[in-house]
């Protein structure tokens, strides 16, 4: 029997809204996509990301073209799939739903859950929990809302203020104190919003305040400044922005100690799978984030929770409501499922 695709756009309220270097969102339309084979439905969905064109509407479109045009979905091969999504200049995000929604489809054809179906352990680490950019005052009232709300055992602080390096300081220092009493890890990601001088200056600063790592110092498009600063590091760098696809990592290889990936920005899991490797062969660490995701993205992604040395996967934690369950966060961790597919599905 042929596969059929149908989507809907959902419109999504965040708990908090969330400020990065770029800007705030309280909002987000996200796609969500189910392709069907008679049988079984796999359920796929598109977030789009910040400050980019890659909205729901023009995904929804690109994919129903895509798909009454197809010369290989009928073939259920994710990587023969993925590779005519890309020749065809289909939004990443808008990859990233109609390939999670195949792997899903395909677990659930083989009654397997999508971990086992990969070939991975039930395994993970606790994810990072974001804490966007506030005035401190603010900062001091969210960060205890969060924890106790999510449980959450670690998290990413962003800083990058457009209102300087001072301000960040005093962002991170009230999440710091206010996260005191719980005893969560922290981690930070400036979401490119330092220049060199800055990076080396603030990385400096918060190895002294007892930070994992930081994410993306430097703003895409500006890593000609990379190798100085991880000269200079005092703590592990990743980059997220400056990494799309597996075939970004050469290049920043033996400037960075780690790349994030999304499935948002790579196109889903496919793609992940190999940006993982090509990561593991250059000897870098791995972390998978999120956007604006649901538990049905955050489901998909958890599914290789075993490949990841850091994992944030909280954005379905702030939303009012989530539309999706099934990627719940117990002590810290959003578990791959057991049920077959990636587990997840969409509230009545």
């Amino acid at each position: 029997m042929s596969l059929q695709l149908t989507s809907e756009i959902r419109s999504i309220n965040k708990v908090f809204p969330l400020t990065i270097s770029r800007g705030t969102t309280s909002t987000s339309d996200n796609l969500f996509v189910y392709l069907s084979d008679g049988v079984h439905i796999g359920i796929g969905e598109l977030s789009p990301a910040t400050a980019k064109t890659w909205s729901s509407e023009n995904g929804q479109i690109q994919l129903n073209g895509f798909v009454a045009n197809s010369k290989t979905l009928e073939s259920m091969s994710p990587h023969d799939v993925w590779q005519e999504m890309k020749d065809a200049n289909i939004d990443p995000p808008a990859m990233a739903a109609l390939d999670v929604a195949l792997w899903d489809l395909l677990a659930k054809r083989a009654n397997l859950p999508l971990y086992k179906m990969l070939g991975l352990p039930k395994r993970a680490v606790p994810t990072s929990v974001t804490i966007g950019l506030n005035a401190p005052e603010e900062t001091t009232r969210r960060v205890p809302l969060i924890i106790e709300a999510s449980g959450a055992k670690c998290l990413k602080i962003k800083l990058g203020a457009p209102e300087g390096r001072e301000y960040d300081k005093a962002h991170f220092l009230a999440a710091k104190n206010a996260a005191a009493p719980y005893g969560a890890k922290l981690r930070v990601d400036a979401n490119g919003g330092w220049t060199v001088g800055e990076a080396i200056m603030m990385i400096e600063w918060l190895a002294g305040h007892g930070v994992d790592y930081v994410e993306q110092p430097l703003a895409e498009g500006e890593e000609s400044g990379l190798p100085e600063v991880f000269a200079k590091r005092k703590l592990p760098i990743f980059v997220d922005e400056s990494c799309r696809f597996s075939t970004d990592i050469p290049a920043w290889a033996n400037v960075v100690d780690g790349v994030n990936l999304k499935l948002m920005k790579c196109g889903g899991i496919t793609e992940a799978l190999r940006i993982v490797a090509t990561a593991r062969a250059h000897g870098l660490q791995t972390m998978i984030g999120c956007m604006s995701e649901s538990s049905i993205a955050i489901a998909g992604g958890a599914a290789m929770s075993a490949l990841f040395d850091y994992i944030d996967l909280d954005s379905h934690t702030n939303l009012k409501p989530d539309p999706a369950s099934g990627a719940e966060l117990v002590d810290g961790i959003v578990w791959p499922q057991d049920r077959p597919g990636h587990g997840a599905s969409m509230n009545a």
